[in-house]
């Protein structure tokens, strides 16, 4: 006879093994995407996240890398022009990364590609939302 406690282990060995499946398509849908516009896809990441500007670490962070990692990437963005350093202004030990109008210019093309045949697509508009608020309650803690 199978325990409750054996049953909510096999529940959560499944949901690891669907969420982490999922987040492997959305990463080589990611890649594929970006190498399209000649980008790997750490750039890709990049721009997707850039929404606003925001310092190494926050980038950092919502790419889910080390800040070396992130730095190393920004300063390819910076080289190719997609992106700019500024003074923050609210620590002026920081720096700000800005996107340049080219830069925004490609993060709408990413956008508009990462929209193609996603790997969330099969999921109606309500689904999704309905999957992002029971994610985001299951990441934060």
């Amino acid at each position: 006879m199978t325990t409750e406690r054996e049953t909510r282990a096999q529940t959560d060995r499944e949901l690891c093994g669907l969420i982490n499946g999922l987040a492997k398509q959305i990463e080589a849908h990611l890649r594929v995407r970006a190498a399209t516009l000649g980008l790997t896809a750490s750039q890709g990441a990049a721009l997707r996240e850039l929404t606003r500007p925001m310092t190494l670490r926050e980038l950092a962070e919502r790419m889910s890398c080390e800040p070396s990692n992130a730095t190393f990437v920004a300063d390819r963005l910076e080289e190719q022009g997609y992106l700019q350093r500024h003074p923050h202004p609210g620590n002026r030990r920081a720096k700000q990364l800005v996107l340049t109008p080219e830069g925004t210019e490609l993060r709408e093309r990413l956008l508009g590609l990462l929209s193609e045949d996603s790997p969330l697509a099969p999921l109606a508009s309500e689904e999704q939302d309905v999957l992002r608020r029971l994610l985001a309650r299951a990441v934060i803690r």
